[in-house]
């Protein structure tokens, strides 16, 4: 149990840090914090609505697994 425990809570560290990530690529109605830095390579990700849509998808799909993740932790700490 204490292994599986610990390896959610390494997986919700990564999906974290991927989620601030894919959140920051996206493209704001500002521009975003791509735009700021000139673009780099978001700027090929996002260059066509596909690439948008895609990122949109890769990104609701990481934060639906964080919440999964968020909700074994707490079924573990409250049964075990």
């Amino acid at each position: 149990m204490e292994f599986l425990t610990n390896t959610l809570w390494v997986l919700l560290a990564i999906t974290s840090l991927l989620i601030i990530g894919l959140v920051l690529i996206h493209r704001g109605r500002g521009g975003g914090i791509t735009d700021m830095f000139g673009g780099g390579l978001a700027s090929g990700i996002q260059s066509s609505a596909v690439g948008e849509r895609n990122l949109t998808r890769i990104t609701w799909g990481v934060a639906i697994f964080w919440g999964l993740i968020v909700v074994l932790l707490g079924l573990i700490a409250r049964f075990a």
